[in-house]
């Protein structure tokens, strides 16, 4: 993503590479594993296939579901991402490949969707709520972008772009007065224009935007909310809905706002984002209570045994964050993603790169149950993670993310270099000015909150190297060649004639700490969680050892970390009554114990168990 304008510049994959730590596991498991995984499972199911069988070069009966084609689209960006990291030939012909199968299934007008159309098939366009036309290509456009970013090979943008002219001859000003019931085209649009200059895309996307929120689409059991088609844009206050509709859809308006220069527009889409952050979001950054309709539910309403909290919503958190922060520079949108990083994507993958988590619960009463590795599931939670679901969005979504992480480590401003997450990497750019900056940065983030950063490069003269302090890091220090600097706000701001070889040394408090609720949020009133710097931590239970229901926790005695975190408590073994309301609580007998405490990240990786992250205290 490149935005014409904004307060920070992102830098490509070119400019940032991760090389060692937390985060560089987890790309190498996404390049071994993950990537080759959703591959197979695509081709299993026949969603690759429904491409060559549109020519007639594979089966005549379309598989899997009507948005199945996205994920193959959300596949491609991964791998696209994924060349422009690590250079990869057999990688390389693999899009081209799939790329190849993709273009043939392209009708002469540019309509592309393996599922609409076709002898047998339905028609185009006549199911705008449910079809996932329109979201689909919005995968594309967005796959396209990223082949475009990362290599020479334009073919997947010309496939795009004809995509994109259908999509506005289709729906243009003199066509069809519609939008998708999943929003997802629009960001598609805009960035499509930023790397072909059509200013077509760009007044599209804009026309699908001042259409949203005048109800168009059918009425629906979960409310025009469900579509975002409920209230115009520019009146809403808070997202609502379906979590992963809503977050696309505002992902697109701030690519919209920035392109447009409508900073009115990004200012509504950034209240509405922070009032969803204050009220509607979960300790972990995970979005949408509501597993009926995958939806956000009313202010304060964060059931933590019925968090629905989906991986792509979190993903979709991420975009908007990103896109906030380098419109606005508000440092506060990276302590966002740092969260959502951490303890939703880093928890949604299994060890081995080929199993997922599509839901996030933040308490699982009943030990989770053992999935075959060769059968999709159907349900959603529950876990462990699965190696395939009906759905599996969440799969290809986080492998695009991880893919591309790089990004999210740094960006220039007018003033210097500010780098926004923590992690092993070596970062090549150009400030503001055309001058050439380089920095080492090494660090045992999340488990230590040591920082060092070496500057390998520098051209005369001064400039300011900002570094984020997070929100939880209270008594943070910072050192340049030994000497002390100020740590205070949101970040620390080091102005400076840098020379090579200068070395800086953040130092974050890494404590475990007792985070308390907000008192409205009547599920986990009387609770604690436990977080440790930007980790969020939890009670588990391999093999349901212990009853995690049972636990209560001293809250008035802080959490230890000798060799791992543990909470003081007591174990309460309740008498069985027969009925379970009474003018008394029960009373049971208490052994006290000192609880184990492991990252979110990690439950649910050694055998079934049992889990939950806020502990009622005692």
């Amino acid at each position: 993503m490149v935005p014409s304008r904004g307060v920070l510049r992102p830098l490509g994959l070119s400019e940032v590479r991760i090389t060692g730590g937390f985060w560089a596991q987890r790309q190498a498991t996404n390049s071994r594993a993950t990537l080759d995984h959703g591959r197979e499972w695509m081709d299993k199911l026949g969603w690759t296939g429904n491409f060559t069988a549109e020519v007639g070069q594979g089966s005549a009966e379309r598989r899997g579901r009507e948005f199945s084609d996205s994920e193959v689209y959300k596949l491609v960006e991964a791998m696209s991402w994924e060349t422009g990291r690590l250079a990869d030939p057999t990688r390389d012909n693999e899009i081209a490949e799939l790329t190849a199968m993709i273009a043939g299934a392209q009708a002469e007008d540019g309509y592309l969707h393996t599922a609409y159309g076709r002898p047998g098939q339905r028609a185009r366009y006549g199911d705008l709520a449910w079809g996932h036309e329109l979201y689909c290509a919005g995968h594309l456009l967005q796959a396209s972008v990223a082949r475009a970013r990362t290599s020479g090979d334009d073919a997947l943008l010309n496939v795009a772009r004809r995509v994109a002219d259908h999509v506005c001859e289709e729906f243009g000003p003199a066509g069809r007065d519609a939008v998708c019931g999943h929003p997802e085209i629009e960001p598609g649009l805009v960035e499509l224009f930023r790397v072909t200059g059509e200013q077509r895309y760009l007044d599209q996307a804009a026309l699908f935007v001042a259409r949203r929120g005048r109800r168009t689409l059918p009425r629906h059991e979960f409310g025009w909310s469900y579509f975002s088609d409920d209230i115009p844009v520019r009146e809403a206050k808070v997202l609502r809905g379906h979590a992963v509709r809503a977050l696309y859809l505002a992902a697109g308006v701030v690519d919209l706002a920035v392109e447009t220069g409508d900073d009115e527009l990004l200012e509504t889409v950034a209240a509405q984002f922070d009032r969803t952050l204050a009220r509607r979001t979960y300790l972990t950054g995970g979005m949408g209570s509501r597993h009926l309709d995958e939806a956000f539910s009313d202010d304060f309403v964060l059931p933590a045994d019925r968090a629905y909290s989906e991986t792509c919503a979190g993903i979709a958190a991420i975009m908007v964050a990103w896109r906030l922060m380098l419109a606005t520079g508000r440092e506060r949108y990276a302590d966002v993603i740092e969260r959502i990083l951490y303890n939703v994507v880093a928890t949604a993958i299994g060890d081995d790169g080929r199993s997922f988590f599509y839901a996030h619960t933040l308490h699982q009463r009943s030990l989770t149950a053992v999935l075959p590795g060769d059968v999709e599931q159907l349900g959603f939670g529950g876990g462990p993670r699965a190696p395939w679901f009906e759905v599996s969005c969440c799969l290809a979504n986080t492998a695009r993310m991880l893919a591309s992480l790089s990004t999210y480590v740094a960006s220039v401003d007018d003033e210097g270099l500010r780098v926004h997450q923590y992690a092993d990497a070596d970062i090549d750019t150009a400030l503001a000015d055309g001058r050439r900056v380089g920095l080492r940065m090494r660090t045992g983030y999340p488990d230590d909150g040591t920082v060092g950063i070496e500057v390998t490069a520098a051209e005369p003269g001064p400039w300011t190297l900002a570094l984020r302090l997070p929100a939880w890091a209270a008594g943070a220090t910072v050192t340049v060649n030994g000497e002390p600097a100020p740590a205070t706000g949101d970040r620390v701001v080091l102005r400076r004639d840098f020379a090579v070889g200068d070395r800086i040394v953040l130092a974050l408090p890494m404590r475990p700490r007792f985070t308390r609720p907000d008192p409205r949020i009547d599920a986990v009133r009387g609770c604690v969680a436990v977080e440790q710097g930007p980790v969020v931590l939890c009670a588990e239970s391999v093999g349901g050892e212990l009853d995690l229901d049972s636990l209560r926790v001293d809250a008035g005695t802080d959490p230890a970390a000798d060799g791992g975190v543990t909470v003081r408590g007591v174990a309460e073994e309740l008498p069985e009554r027969p009925w379970p309301y009474a003018d008394a609580g029960p009373v049971g007998r208490r052994t006290a114990l000192d609880v184990p405490l492991v990252p979110y990240h990690r439950w649910a990786r050694s055998g079934p168990s049992t889990m939950r992250v806020w502990l009622p205290t005692t």
